[in-house]
């Protein structure tokens, strides 16, 4: 799904003129006048960032955010504040929010913490798309095969994992051939790499 910049804004002029500047920056953007529209068309595939405003008609901005931090949404969220609002806004920051940008706003450094909050939200993504994938991997090994990869990561010697699983040293071998290639490595050092998420 194509990264967007959602903007939940009860002002028309607001969301008119703030829509009309990332589109002019490239970024996508779609808008909602009101935090319960935004909800009805959130699902967790949605990619990108929230333009946030405190205070609407109806549900306001925070409780929007926690109604989505309880659905496990990890888009990033730059609240919009008036000056009032800059305490409920930093409350805002401790639960996870990603910002807070005062109205009126400079308008470079907003797309530029929307940039920002789109990056982080693409390196989540893959970071999370990383730990299905080894996840994947993992799950196609047999309990033997696990138990030898568990020793091949703390460097135990082929001799010694076989006496400990007291099975032969060319069952050790073959057990870690068949590891390495559905894990889709050629060394313990890459297997490791793997496992950390630095690959």
């Amino acid at each position: 799904m194509t990264p967007h910049a959602y903007l939940v804004d009860d002002d028309d002029a607001i969301r008119d003129s703030l829509g009309w500047l990332l589109e002019s920056r490239g970024v996508p953007c779609r808008s909602y006048p009101s935090a319960e529209d935004f909800l009805a068309a959130w699902e967790p595939t949605l990619a990108g960032c929230i333009l946030l405003d405190i205070r609407m008609d109806g549900m306001s901005g925070p409780e929007l955010f926690d109604v989505l931090c309880e659905r496990g949404s990890t888009l990033p969220v730059i609240f919009l504040t008036g000056h009032g609002d800059v305490p409920m806004a930093v409350s805002a920051l401790k639960q996870g929010a990603f910002d807070f940008v005062e109205k009126p706003c400079n308008d470079n450094e907003l797309v530029n913490r929307v940039i920002e909050a789109l990056q982080l939200d693409e390196h989540q993504r893959l970071a999370a798309s990383d730990a299905v994938s080894v996840s994947s991997l993992t799950s196609r090994l047999t309990t033997r095969e696990k138990q030898v990869m568990e020793l091949v990561l703390a460097g135990t010697l082929n001799k010694v994992i076989a006496d400990e699983l007291q099975i032969s040293m060319r069952t050790v071998e073959v057990h870690r051939a068949n590891l390495f290639e559905k894990m889709g490595v050629r060394t313990a050092v890459e297997l490791a790499q793997l496992l950390a998420g630095k690959r």
